[in-house]
């Protein structure tokens, strides 16, 4: 029986090529796992990349997983950085993995991509190791082990191998079919559809395309994209879009009573009653403990208890923490910080504590948790709760000692995981921490405990997410994972939280975290840095987690700096929060906004703040993409009116065009006022001796040559102009009117603005390593839009390559868009052949004038061909044709 993906062995490899090595550093090494063995290793020459090894396997397999072995001790040559390349070919390789290794002595193995985009298992001959990236910057790159795991069986491949060239097969089919149709070659669609059964696109992009381009109904245009966005085609594309953050001061009534300036104090919040909980803090001078309730919907908050110790509540305590139990209405506390002056043995006891919301009674569950196998007294510790278990979770925090102690041993102690489960009332000590005594025991886990930390849990992943804080002096950066029914304790891929790297939350600042499960996002608002030699960096920054990308992103940085505003009563001039640590921030998931109150802005010993902020984050709706969609459509419709009514271009303005612009928006208004200009920049092209209107700025550039000379003027869609002129045959010369610099810098912005007037991102130019051809998704998208700087730029060699081509056939590579095609200048092309950067044919006959209807109509479906494009962008991959075009294959 022919092999499965379950059949994983060891990999034989040789090496097939290599970048440089040093001294006796060959790469052969890597072949042999010899850990003690210093020399045992492949070493560049140089740290400068590019440096690579290829490794070449004696038959095409199934390449699962790679391991790496390391040197016994840490060594500043191993790879921080580095990435994985793999395919049947060495010129044609795409990317299998991207990551790092950490600087110790533990081998580590990666899984490796190895199924195509469509789900296909993906046979490869040649693994590219690239390095980028070394522990110690200034030293070389080096390898010290290199094992590949998979498949090899060779039915079981052959029978892969013969699917994946099935899929190539109908990729390049796909692809002809593409350049037919952009072409307008019909009989050479049909016949080739017809033949291989290979449809280009879903029905519905077929119909758009007919009804767009072909008829150029706009209206039915319109009325099918509507039922493609309400029907969830652009859902996918929307929750791609990047998040817009906004904050707001939230303020209330002068004379009703809220929360004073504070630090180190707790928010919790309940999510079915959107009902967040305030308790405790030091405002400067004492630590509080009054327990206030703010109610999200009527922006109230309500003073519960002044003292709470006065009704059997906790003393008054700062850096504590509390978790909400919906099920029972309850909030438990653990933890406080106590000055060195107050440690003493009868105050160093952890108390735990809940406070009922419904009877408003508070009730002490435990007087010292660490005598019932739960935790010292802790504070910076982080707890979270599973309300389907009922259970708490508490993690790390500082141990708190007697003064005495703590004077004598000079050094802090740090607590492991505990759980508690409230219907027992039992805690478990899940993980020691790695300082204790116990540690070192084989039979006991342990773990790196810290303050300042994040926990958050994952009710539907059954997760524990820890990662940050500090350790004595150091930043911790690692990311870990606690799976609480499994009691597996994992890492998260080292390379996606870097803290060097300016993509992943900077290490020793104040963090807190929220988090998303019906998103799989966890959020990270990072702040002002409690260590004084690192406020030079003291800036707000919210970060986004993305559990199912495992990548990190960060959707806003602070452009606020301190001032006297933020510690004032009155902070309405203010548009941001200031940076602070020892503040609180909550994530209200039903309404999918996080509310931060207080901190410490770290200006002064007994400065804090009270101020009340409310962070939006928003993403385009389908209201948004369906006012895009909208303002395109209308847009090329205005401008084809144009060309044939201006009056009637008028009343269009006035009417549809009007109807779909936010007129309160600046922006908005700016691209309405440019609209108008259009009728008077045709004019412009007219008297400067044009026979015929000539297309956009959106198309990339137009060619010229044949017989007949004319002027070709070129309307921006912003309204800026450029004429340029065509040579004849015989002698003919070219004008050519420069655009003024301010226009030129319109037409630059032009593309990006028209989707940024309707609060949505138009589809940005996407790049990989290697197309895999295998499946549509692997295509890499592109706008459709070009500028007209890069235009004018690629129309002299353009030019060029039409001259010293044959006459038969020219083929010209577009630089400024992927999604140009190639197109063929023939002296028998039909008059109305459609392509992206296609050029109509000027040479019907010798001598012959252009036909101005006909090229008027060519340019006409070249802008709604760029349109649907635009449109296609929008929707589902496996719904439209291949992002490429053949001419990306071709090179002259």
């Amino acid at each position: 029986m022919a092999g499965t993906i379950s059949d994983i062995k060891k990999l034989e490899y040789d090496i097939h090529k290599y970048s440089s090595y040093s001294s006796s550093y060959l790469p052969e090494n890597i072949r042999e796992d010899n850990p003690a063995n210093q020399t045992s290793r492949w070493s560049s020459n140089t740290n400068t990349p590019p440096q690579f090894l290829i490794l070449k396997l004696e038959r095409p397999a199934i390449v699962t997983r790679i391991k790496f072995g390391k040197y016994e001790k840490t060594h500043v040559c191993n790879l921080r950085k580095l990435k994985i390349l793999g395919g049947l070919e060495e010129d044609r390789m795409m990317l299998l993995f991207e990551g790092g290794l950490r600087n110790d002595s533990v081998p580590e193995t990666f899984n490796l991509k190895h199924r195509t985009n469509s789900g296909e298992l993906l046979p490869i001959k040649y693994i590219q190791i690239v390095p980028l990236l070394s522990w110690g910057p200034s030293f070389n790159f080096c390898i010290w082990y290199v094992e590949l795991l998979g498949i090899e069986d060779s039915i079981f491949i052959l029978s892969n191998l013969r699917k994946y060239n099935m899929l190539r097969e109908i990729e390049i089919v796909r692809l002809f079919l593409k350049h037919c149709r952009q072409q307008g070659y019909v009989r050479a669609f049909n016949a080739l559809q017809e033949e291989t059964g290979v449809r280009l696109e879903d029905d519905k992009m077929t119909e758009l395309h007919e009804i767009l381009v072909n008829r150029g109904d706009f209206k039915k245009t319109e009325e099918m994209l509507i039922d493609f966005i309400a029907t969830g085609l652009m859902d996918d594309y929307l929750a791609r879009q990047e998040y817009k953050p906004q904050w707001s001061l939230q303020l209330t009534p002068e004379n009703e009573p809220r929360p004073g300036r504070r630090g180190g104090h707790q928010l919790i919040i309940d999510p079915q009653t959107s009902t967040i909980y305030l308790y405790g803090g030091w405002d400067g001078n004492e630590d509080l403990s009054d327990l206030w309730s703010y109610d999200v919907r009527t922006n109230r908050w309500t003073l519960i208890h002044e003292r709470s110790e006065q009704l059997d509540g906790p003393t008054p305590r700062a850096c504590h923490k509390m978790v909400y139990d919906t099920s029972s209405s309850q909030i438990f506390m653990l933890g406080r910080y106590l000055d060195s002056m107050s440690r003493t043995e009868e105050n160093i006891n952890s108390d735990f504590y809940l406070y009922n919301t419904v009877t408003r009674t508070w009730f002490q569950i435990c007087n010292d948790t660490s005598q019932v196998g739960g935790p010292q007294l802790v504070f910076d510790h982080q707890m979270c709760i599973d309300v389907d278990k009922q259970t708490i979770y508490v993690f790390g925090g500082r141990i708190l000692e007697p003064k005495n102690e703590e004077e004598t041993t000079g050094q802090y102690r740090y607590s492991g995981l505990f759980s508690y489960h409230i219907s027992t009332n039992t805690w478990t000590h899940i993980l020691v921490d790695c300082g204790h005594p116990s540690a070192s025991s084989p039979h006991v886990e342990s773990i790196r405990s810290r303050v300042t930390h994040s926990m958050l849990f994952h009710h539907k992943h059954r997760k524990l997410y820890i990662f940050g804080g500090q350790r004595g002096k150091e930043y911790m950066t690692d990311f870990l994972i606690y799976d609480v029914d499994t009691n597996e304790l994992s890492n998260m891929t080292p390379e996606k939280n870097n803290a060097d790297a300016k993509n992943v939350p900077q290490s020793g600042f104040t963090q807190r975290a929220t988090i998303d499960c019906e998103k799989d996002e966890i959020y990270v608002l990072t702040s002002l840095s409690k260590e004084k030699e690192r406020r030079d960096l003291n800036l707000n920054s919210f970060w986004l987690f993305s559990l199912g990308k495992k990548e990190w992103s960060c959707v806003y940085k602070s452009e606020h700096s301190n001032g006297e505003n933020c510690y004032q009563k009155n902070q309405s001039t203010c548009h941001e929060p200031c940076p602070r640590y020892a503040h609180q921030i909550v994530y209200d998931s039903t309404n999918q906004v996080h509310f931060l109150f207080g901190g410490n802005p770290g200006t002064n010993s007994n400065v804090r703040l009270d101020d009340f902020w409310v962070l939006r984050l928003e993403k385009p709706n389908r209201d948004n993409i369906l006012r895009y969609c909208k303002y395109l459509l209308r847009k090329q419709e205005y401008e084809e009116i144009t060309k044939s009514d201006p009056l009637a271009a008028i009343l269009y303005l006035q009417t549809k065009l009007y109807d779909i612009i936010d007129h309160s928006d600046p922006v908005q208004l700016k691209e309405f006022h440019k609209l108008a200009s259009l009728l008077f920049k045709s004019d412009s092209c007219t008297a400067a001796g044009s026979d015929g209107m000539e297309p956009t700025s959106l198309l990339s550039h137009s060619l010229s040559g044949g017989g007949g000379g004319g002027v070709v003027c070129s309307n921006a869609s912003v309204g800026s102009a450029n004429a340029g002129g065509v040579g004849g045959g015989g002698g003919g010369s070219k004008h050519k009117q420069p655009p003024s610099s301010n226009d030129d810098e319109d037409d630059r912005k032009g593309e990006a603005n028209q989707a940024k007037v309707m609060r949505v991102e138009s589809p940005k130019a996407s790049t990989t390593e290697e197309a895999d051809t295998s499946s549509i998704s692997s295509m890499s998208s592109s706008d459709c839009s070009s500028s007209q700087t890069n235009a004018s730029q690629s129309q002299t060699k353009a030019e060029q390559d039409v001259t010293a081509a044959p006459s038969s056939m020219v083929l010209v590579k577009s630089t400024t868009d992927s999604n140009d095609v190639v197109a063929p200048r023939m002296g028998s092309a039909a008059p109305d052949t459609i392509g992206l950067i296609a050029t109509p044919s000027t040479s019907r006959g010798t001598g012959a004038s252009r036909n101005r209807a006909a090229d008027q109509q060519f340019e006409l479906k070249i802008r709604r061909c760029l349109l649907f494009n635009k449109l296609v962008d929008l929707l589902p991959e496996p719904l439209c044709q291949p992002k490429k075009n053949i001419s990306d294959f071709v090179l002259l």
